[in-house]
C-alpha cells in the first residue's frame, strides 16, 4: 500500500458544487503536506473507470468528493480493494454524511478526516433485478418516494431540497397506491398493497427525511417501513411526522429489521442513491462491514 492519497472528483456533484468543493479540499491537503493524485471524472462512467486506475495504483485513502450517487457508483471497486474512504460530500441530498456524522457543508473539514479520521466498517445494501446487481448505500426506495426521485431527476428548477418537494406535490396529485407483493427472509410471498416501500441501510433520503428513522449502517440489518394505501389527506397528514421521524408509530406504518426483501408490483421503479436502480420486481439484500469510511474520531468515539 502507497503512502499517496487519491482524491476522485465529480465537478458536476450537486450542480456544479462538486468543483468547488474540490478545489478546497485539496488545497488543504496540499496544504498539510499529503502526497496527492488527482483524478476528475465528467460522468458516472469517467468517474467508474478513474476509480480503478486510482485504486489500482493502491492508494492509502480514496477522497471521494460528490454525493452519495458518486461513491455508490463505485462501490464494488471500492470494497474489492479494501481501501478506506473519505467522503466530501458535494451532492444534492448527502445523506450517507449526515448518517456517519460527517461534515456536510465544511470540505477542509471533510477533507481533514482523510489525515485524522479512524476508520468504521459499515453495511452496504445490494439490489438484485433481472439484469444488474447493483450496491446501494442508504435507502431503496420503491413506490412514492421512488417516483418522487424519478420526478426530481426530471425537473430541471428550482434546485436543491425545493426541488424534492416540488416533486413530492406533483407525485401527491397523481397518487395511487401500489399492488405490492413482499417477501420478508425467504418467507412466502404476501400481497401488501401500499402507498410506499422503503429499505434503509441508513435513517434518511431527499436530503434528510429520516424514513427509516434509527436504522444503523453497522448492524448487519435493513430497516424495513412499509406505508399502507393512503389517501393524499392521509399522506399530508403523514409527511410532517416523516420530516421528524415520527411516523413509524403511526397504525399505517409497519417497521421492522430484515437481512432480505424481495417486492414486485406492475410499475415497480427502485431508486436508491439518488439513482434508478431496478423495475418490476427486486430483491434487497445486506453486505456487513463490506465498506470502510473514515470518520472523525469524535464521531467514532461517540458511536462507541
Amino acid at each position: 500500500m502507497a503512502d499517496h492519497i487519491a482524491v476522485l472528483s465529480n465537478p458536476f456533484a450537486g450542480k456544479g458544487r462538486g468543483g468547488r468543493e474540490a478545489d478546497a479540499a485539496l488545497a488543504h491537503l496540499r496544504g498539510r503536506g499529503a502526497d496527492i493524485r488527482v483524478f476528475t471524472g465528467d460522468s458516472a462512467a469517467s468517474s467508474r473507470v478513474l476509480a480503478a486506475q486510482a485504486l489500482g495504483e493502491e492508494p492509502r485513502v480514496l477522497v471521494v468528493v460528490g454525493g452519495d450517487g458518486t461513491l455508490s457508483g463505485i462501490l464494488d471497486m471500492v470494497c474489492a480493494a479494501a481501501v478506506p474512504v473519505a467522503l466530501v460530500p458535494a451532492g444534492t441530498g448527502n445523506d450517507l454524511a449526515r448518517a456517519l456524522g460527517l461534515p456536510r457543508h465544511d470540505p477542509v473539514a471533510a477533507a481533514e478526516v482523510a489525515l485524522s479520521g479512524v476508520a468504521r466498517a459499515i453495511d452496504v445494501g445490494e439490489i438484485r433485478t433481472a439484469d444488474r446487481v447493483a450496491p446501494f448505500l442508504t435507502i431503496a426506495a420503491l413506490g412514492f418516494d421512488a417516483k418522487v426521485s424519478d420526478r426530481t431527476n426530471r425537473l430541471r428548477w428550482p434546485h436543491g431540497v425545493l426541488r424534492y418537494y416540488l416533486a413530492v406535490v406533483i407525485e401527491l396529485l397523481r397518487l395511487r397506491p401500489m399492488e405490492f407483493t413482499v417477501s420478508i427472509d425467504g418467507s412466502d410471498p404476501v400481497a401488501a398493497p401500499g402507498t410506499l416501500v422503503a429499505v434503509g441501510n441508513t435513517a434518511s433520503y431527499g436530503g434528510g427525511m429520516p424514513v427509516c428513522a434509527g436504522a444503523a449502517a453497522d448492524d448487519g440489518l435493513l430497516d424495513l417501513v412499509q406505508v399502507a394505501p393512503l389517501s393524499r389527506r392521509r399522506l399530508l397528514r403523514l409527511f410532517p411526522l416523516l420530516l421528524r421521524g415520527t411516523h413509524l408509530t403511526r397504525r399505517e406504518v409497519v417497521h421492522r429489521s430484515v437481512r432480505s426483501v424481495r417486492v414486485s408490483a406492475p410499475g415497480l421503479v427502485v431508486y436508491a442513491d439518488g439513482e434508478r436502480l431496478g423495475e418490476d420486481d427486486c430483491t434487497i439484500g445486506i453486505r456487513p462491514a463490506a465498506l470502510s469510511v473514515l470518520v472523525p474520531a469524535t464521531t467514532e468515539a461517540h458511536h462507541a
